[in-house]
């Protein structure tokens, strides 16, 4: 086991370095930069620049320097400094502007894991367990519309039903008068309040999926022998399946974790715009469309490499989980 967290460790760098390389280079495709984007931004303004000025910022940013020249120095600040760089747009280091956002992701993506994990888990059982039944029936007709329904399409009918029948403003994570508010009792009270709708509206579709498989998986163990074997001997079938095929169809749930932590940097790109949220998926939106490259780069690099440790880590806990599973 632990030559294979090592050689996993080990691989882990050129992977990471290879995505961070191939995600700059692709960030540096569409034609133009950063300037070209606030050119363009400027002119649909009635505004424009004069060309020493532009070449000017040019030199300040660095874009006059060729690609490849960009990327060993931001690597090598990465390494050396942990400094991911300067957001053109935002004007500021990297890590502030990604920083202060994070946070309130990190919330939303918990609270909707453990959502979906609450609904998944004994639905899943339970339509397994009752298969083609009423509830079975209900469970899967609810799985199937959640699979089916995008995110963003159940935000904006949330956001019309809660404002057109309950008369509420659905849209960010706090009240008017707790936006810019310090932290206190009061303002933690009113993030609960907002919280529930983006918990829900993220966790819906994994919270299907989960169910499905989980069902499907359960359903396979429950045909094997050994259940059979289990229920000749006298033992209660809620006994036999808790101890033991629930215990394997936990599986989607550890392999889940791999995509867990990328996720907790991401957040829900398209559910955060429409619901206004103040995550980092908008924050990441924001800087392709403008390629304020530094900012888009070092999101893609911290996603690549929550992707390599969150499977690393769910590789190492289905070894744990599942006896059948063994690494030498």
């Amino acid at each position: 086991m632990w030559a294979f967290v090592i050689r996993r460790l080990i691989y882990m760098i050129p992977t990471v370095f290879i995505i961070s390389l191939v995600s700059f280079i692709i960030i540096e495709l569409p034609p133009g930069d950063y300037m070209t984007t606030l050119m363009a931004s400027m002119a649909a303004e009635g505004g424009e620049m004069g060309q020493e000025e532009i070449e000017a910022l040019r030199r300040i940013y660095g874009l006059d320097q060729p690609v490849y020249v960009r990327y060993i120095n931001w690597m090598r600040n990465i390494i050396t400094r942990w400094d991911f760089g300067y957001s053109f747009e935002w004007r500021a280091p990297v890590w502030d502007v990604m920083g202060s956002r994070l946070a309130m992701t990190v919330v939303i993506s918990l609270a909707s894991l453990l959502f979906s994990w609450v609904i998944a888990l004994p639905t899943g059982i339970y339509s397994a367990v009752r298969q083609y039944s009423v509830g079975d029936y209900i469970f899967t007709f609810f799985g199937f519309l959640g699979l089916a329904t995008p995110n963003f399409l159940l935000a904006l009918v949330v956001m019309f039903l809660a404002h057109r029948y309950l008369g509420l403003s659905v849209g960010g994570l706090f009240s008017e008068q707790y936006q810019m508010a310090p932290w206190s009792l009061g303002k933690v009270v009113d993030l609960m309040k907002h919280i529930w709708i983006p918990m829900i509206i993220v966790g819906t579709a994994s919270s299907a999926s989960l169910l499905r498989i989980t069902r499907a998986n359960l359903l396979d163990e429950l045909r094997k022998p050994y259940v059979e074997t289990a229920r000749a001997k006298g033992l209660r079938m809620w006994r036999v399946v808790l101890k033991y095929p629930v215990r394997i169809a936990l599986n989607p749930f550890i392999s889940s974790i791999g995509f867990v932590l990328p996720q907790l940097v991401s957040g829900s790109v398209i559910v955060g715009v429409v619901l206004n949220l103040p995550t980092t998926g908008p924050l990441l939106l924001r800087a392709l469309q403008s390629q304020d490259m530094y900012l888009a780069g070092s999101f893609t690099l911290l996603l690549a490499t929550m992707t390599v440790i969150g499977v690393l880590i769910s590789d190492i806990l289905l070894a744990w989980i599942d006896p059948r599973i063994r690494y030498d």
